[in-house]
């Protein structure tokens, strides 16, 4: 099943969209997305009830906007250096353990809507990756049974201004949690229909070129290993994100370097999880 939300900013409504294509406004099950929503069971309760009820759902208005698949997060976690040839391109040794950072949850915004280059910024860069939406409360959870606290999965574009992360000393979530820097969507797809996450295309392109297309086969830590690894640290909540890093072809690595400017659009997606379009904008004081 392919969970949405739609509608403006902070009214977002939930959706879904069936097998065929077809999506409906499933607003009269009277939950949205939430930590709350995943933790007593919703995917399962909203199937069934979706059986009886379905026909009576109407569709969303034409021209919706996409808001982010999940309301709000506790946590949108990040994996950083995770395929072999991105951590090659920024520098770094591969790494013996998963490097963990967070993006403040203010960051997250709709699939579709503007990414806003911040004050002053000159090296706002992209990231294609596969988003992990933990479905129940998971704590000390081994290898074997983590993918059991997965609900499903989202695409992300890990938004990064490299001279916050790399060069103002400190953690990287400074470079991380601009506004807008999380875009989350269309899609929650359920897990049920991803069985193996980690032999999914991933793709990025800016103003129409092709610079990232990669495969989630060449993760340097699995799935089941990164929540494993989190759940060491930290509980992870249901709706939790969990972000697991980025192939090569960010702008950082490029040679010369290339970093958005106003009017770029960048446009990315992961086989069956659906795409997402950004245009970059400036900074303007509200």
């Amino acid at each position: 099943m392919k969970l949405f939300r739609f509608g403006p900013e902070g009214k977002e409504k939930p959706g879904v969209e069936l097998p065929d294509g077809k999506q409906l406004d499933v607003s009269a099950f009277g939950e949205d997305y939430t930590e709350d929503f995943f933790d007593t069971d919703g995917i399962r309760r909203l199937q069934e009830w979706l059986q009886d009820h379905k026909d009576s759902c109407p569709a969303p208005p034409e021209g919706f906007r996409f808001g982010p698949a999940v309301k709000r997060p506790s946590k949108l976690i990040c994996i950083g250096l995770n395929y072999a040839k991105h951590a090659a391109e920024s520098g770094m040794d591969v790494p013996k353990e998963p490097v963990v950072f967070f993006k403040a949850t203010s960051s997250i915004v709709g699939p579709n809507d503007p990414v806003v280059i911040p004050r002053g910024s000159e090296k706002t860069d992209w990231e294609v990756e596969l988003g992990v939406v933990i479905g129940k409360k998971a704590s000390y959870v081994t290898k074997e049974e983590a993918m059991d606290y997965v609900a499903g999965y989202v695409l992300h574009n890990d938004y990064s201004e490299r001279t916050y992360q790399l060069e103002r000393g400190g953690q990287w979530v400074k470079g991380k949690s601009c506004d807008t820097f999380a875009p989350l969507g269309p899609y929650l797809v359920t897990a049920d229909e991803k069985p193996d996450p980690h032999n999914l295309d991933l793709w990025l392109k800016v103003n129409g070129e092709l610079l990232q297309s990669s495969n989630t086969s060449d993760f340097i830590f699995d799935v089941p290993t990164v929540i494993s690894y989190l759940s060491e640290f930290m509980t992870l909540l249901p709706g939790d994100v969990i972000s697991t890093g980025t192939p090569a072809g960010v702008g950082l690595g490029l040679n010369p370097p290339r970093f958005l400017q106003p009017g770029d659009v960048v446009e990315l997606g992961i086989e069956g999880l659906g795409s997402a379009r950004q245009e970059a904008v400036a900074y303007k004081t509200k």
